[in-house]
């Protein structure tokens, strides 16, 4: 059966069902910025909790993970937010820029997993595609050489001769920092010269395995991943970048491109074989709880709604293994900030 994801404006302010308030305070107001991905699962927590706390509202706003977190560490107060939704780990160079403005107390919360995902039109040959292959397609200068790739079957001939043209989230969106983590740079450094250059010059390794082409065969198409499935479900030739949950929702219009034979299941995202696996996170500013309450309510509902059988599972979010996911719920409850010394 098909799952359903509650799909709002972008700025959506979901109103307490119910209530005679709507909880207009600062203190009733809970304000969520950050990653496209992670958007749907907030929002439909975001609906559940409203309906359990009439006069509390939640805002969630996707604005991508990068210029989610921009905002969330901007500083302390309630034209700040309270949390950010995140599709990959927070960077520590990021955690400066908060501890900079005062956000100290940063909590993470790991919510579930995802998968990096590439998709084709429905109805169109099936596609597999090795990081290698991706790597070769898609890089400013793959292994450090002109790229001249125009088709797949340039990049190897054992591929469709179909023009290379992927729609994908901009440098500014956590999915687009996980596509060049978990494909660029693993298909990059399937060179033993680009291995070695990473241990010799960091900074070069970084910009020949993952700057990615601006000749229009990578186009940005955007934070919004309803539109980009639409865009490519017109376009058969095109591939296109999203999360999991994205192409769950609409297998009706797209299919999952496989990579290194592996096809995006909750199966296989689960058990992390399919190499574009990924966790994803809402990350909690410890400095707000004291005037709103409603924050560690907020995260206790989202906890009890992340794990097996929970609501977030009919709504295309895989679980986290149980390890991981008694450590979550441990964390949950401790909200203990993140040591910036674990971050990267």
């Amino acid at each position: 059966m098909k799952k359903l994801l509650i799909t709002l404006p972008m700025a959506a302010m979901l109103a307490a069902c119910g209530g005679s308030g709507s909880g207009g305070a600062a203190a009733d107001q809970l304000k969520v910025v950050g990653s496209s991905t992670v958007y749907p699962f907030t929002t439909a927590v975001a609906e559940e909790f409203q309906r359990a706390n009439p006069g509390t509202s939640v805002i969630v706003e996707s604005t991508g993970t990068g210029a989610g977190i921009k905002l969330f560490c901007s500083g302390i107060g309630a034209q700040f937010p309270d949390m950010v939704n995140a599709s990959r780990e927070l960077k520590a160079s990021e955690y400066e820029d908060c501890a900079n403005a005062g956000v100290k107390n940063v909590i993470e919360l790991p919510v579930g997993i995802d998968g990096l995902t590439l998709i084709q039109a429905k109805g169109q040959p099936p596609l597999n595609l090795t990081v290698e292959q991706i790597y070769k397609g898609l890089a400013a200068n793959p292994y450090g050489k002109t790229q001249t790739a125009q088709t797949w079957a340039d990049v190897d001939p054992s591929l469709p001769a179909v023009k290379i043209r992927v729609l994908g989230p901009p440098p500014t969106s956590g999915t687009r920092d996980s596509l060049a983590e978990l494909i660029l740079e693993k298909g990059c450094d399937s060179d033993p010269a680009m291995k070695a250059l990473k241990e010799k010059d960091k900074d070069a390794h970084k910009a020949t395995c993952t700057k990615i082409r601006e000749d229009g065969a990578y186009v940005e198409a955007g934070e919004n991943d309803n539109l980009l499935v639409q865009k490519v479900s017109a376009d058969p030739g095109a591939i296109g970048v999203l999360g999991y949950s994205f192409l769950e929702e609409n297998l009706d219009r797209v299919a999952p491109v496989s990579i290194g034979g592996v096809t995006p299941t909750e199966a296989t995202i689960s058990n992390l074989s399919y190499p574009g696996s990924r966790k994803l996170y809402v990350y909690v500013k410890g400095e707000h709880m004291a005037a709103k309450p409603a924050i560690k309510r907020f995260i206790e509902a989202y906890s009890k709604a992340t794990g097996k059988g929970g609501m977030l599972a009919k709504r295309g979010l895989v679980p986290l293994g149980d390890a991981d996911s008694a450590a979550a719920t441990a964390q949950a409850g401790a909200l203990a900030p993140v040591d910036p010394a674990s971050l990267k």
